[in-house]
């Protein structure tokens, strides 16, 4: 959880809180929302009268003792409880967020918030979409399919997903990362941006080990099932079979087998097979591994087959590819 000192700054009463306190009704929509564009009647909060010029992504407590009516962002947003709890509906569904958990919501969700109280002490993340791409380039050069399709949920391209809620108080690493973007956010540390990119990438490493704590639209299981299906051949790409994964679901083989393709368009071994040659060209590019001690690491005892499959995804052999600029 956060510090004390940090908790206290956050619980003060801000200027805008104490209007509401002294008598003012509903929020003041030109904190937010820019009257002139023509969107007032669709409520949409706009980064623009959030963030810094220039920057990417602030933060700011969220602001209690009001409701906030239904209303989208034109960017992603990310709220972080402190303490205490706070009521969502998220496109008709009720979301509770408590203490050390964590909520994303991507540009297509449409979300009202019930009034906090004073001790309900929740942080606002605002970020706009291109954050999101520094910090993955920076834990990495492997492609990670459960990481793609996180993303995907988190930006708005999976268009199934429009909200993540991670149940993650008992995560301690993940309450010290958090806790890290916003000590360094707010108290404009030097160098922040490439240290709240860095962070920010951690904290995806370390959602994406608990996606098991990861509620999503009760209504988009398909979303929550691909997560699944991805997380498991990330663990077990060298040679888990679609059987076990079965078993491990609790599904029968036949309906995963054709969900997965549904849902994905590949069918469960070319998600396999994308992975391996994925980590391939990792170790290729980063390692001194043999090609063959390479191709024996990512589930490939046969290396002529190997061999060929991988000039076929890359258009060159396993060694041109090493040593291409």
């Amino acid at each position: 959880m956060i510090t004390k000192e940090l908790y206290e700054e956050l619980k003060k009463i801000t200027p805008e809180e104490q209007q509401i306190l002294d008598g003012s009704k509903g929020i003041r929509r030109e904190i937010y929302m820019d009257e002139s564009s023509g969107e007032k009647e669709e409520n949409i909060i706009d980064a623009k009268k959030l963030l810094d010029e220039g920057k990417l992504i602030q933060v700011r407590p969220h602001t209690r003792f009001v409701h906030f009516p239904i209303h989208s962002h034109n960017y992603i947003e990310v709220i972080y409880m402190c303490a205490g709890s706070t009521r969502h509906v998220i496109d008709g569904e009720d979301v509770v967020l408590k203490e050390g958990e964590l909520l994303f919501l991507n540009q297509r969700a449409k979300q009202e918030i019930y009034p906090a109280s004073k001790e309900d002490i929740a942080v606002n993340f605002i970020i706009l979409p291109e954050f999101f791409d520094y910090s993955l380039k920076m834990i990495g050069e492997e492609r990670n399919l459960l990481r793609d399709f996180v993303i995907g949920c988190l930006t708005g391209k999976n268009e199934e997903t429009c909200y993540m809620h991670f149940q993650v108080s008992d995560v301690l690493p993940i309450q010290n990362l958090l806790e890290n973007l916003i000590w360094s956010i707010w108290n404009k540390q030097p160098n922040r941006r490439s240290i709240n990119q860095a962070t920010m990438g951690l904290l995806f490493l370390q959602l994406m080990n608990h996606m098991d704590k990861m509620n999503t639209n009760s209504e988009n299981q398909s979303s929550k099932l691909m997560i699944e299906v991805l997380g498991y051949v990330e663990e077990n790409y060298r040679d888990g079979e679609l059987k076990e994964l079965a078993k491990y679901l609790n599904h029968d083989v036949y309906w995963l087998s054709k969900e997965i393709k549904k849902l994905s368009g590949r069918n469960y071994t070319e998600l396999v097979q994308e992975k391996r040659l994925n980590q391939a060209a990792y170790l290729l590019k980063n390692t001194s591994l043999s090609v063959m001690d390479i191709g024996l690491s990512v589930g490939y005892d046969n290396l002529s087959y190997f061999h060929r499959i991988f000039q076929k995804q890359y258009g060159t052999t396993p060694r041109k590819y090493r040593v291409q600029e």
